[in-house]
């Protein structure tokens, strides 16, 4: 059990530098890099929903929105369904300069996994499902302190 806790620190970390390292190629901050993926992967959302998913407070949002805005990540759009509230989706045009930034760990994230049965693989996905609600647990929970 220890082995796979610092393993899993030492890929939080990777993770984070990688991150880093790509938001810095494309003149983001780790955070609105991370508010992008969010907005990418689940999006359209409300600003609301960006901070809670996130676990941002809406004004600090606000300030990722409006610098992603202005870089031309994403357009704030009127919520067809209520003309009050504002939806923000990712604009798919610049999603070529992210996934060229990540080639590299998604060729070797391929040449890794073509190691593994289908049925490691299953294992190996609901590991990481469960040990990403267990984070998104831990976060709710300091985040409520």
């Amino acid at each position: 059990m220890t082995a796979i806790k610092e393993s899993m620190r030492e890929l939080s970390i990777q993770l984070s530098l990688l991150n880093h390292q790509v938001g810095a190629h494309l003149d983001l901050r780790d955070v609105d890099l991370g508010c992008l993926d969010t907005i990418a992967r689940h999006g359209p959302l409300s600003p609301s929903a960006l901070a809670r998913r996130a676990g941002l407070h809406p004004a600090t949002v606000t300030g990722i929105l409006d610098r992603l805005e202005r870089g031309g990540w994403v357009a704030r759009e009127r919520d067809p369904s209520d003309r009050r509230a504002v939806l923000v989706r990712a604009l798919r045009d610049r999603n070529a300069e992210v996934f060229r930034l990540y080639a590299g760990m998604n060729a070797s994230m391929d040449r890794l996994l073509a190691g593994y049965t289908p049925d490691e693989l299953d294992l190996l996905a609901s590991f990481l499902r469960r040990t990403t609600d267990a984070g998104r647990a831990a976060t709710g929970d300091l985040a409520n302190r």
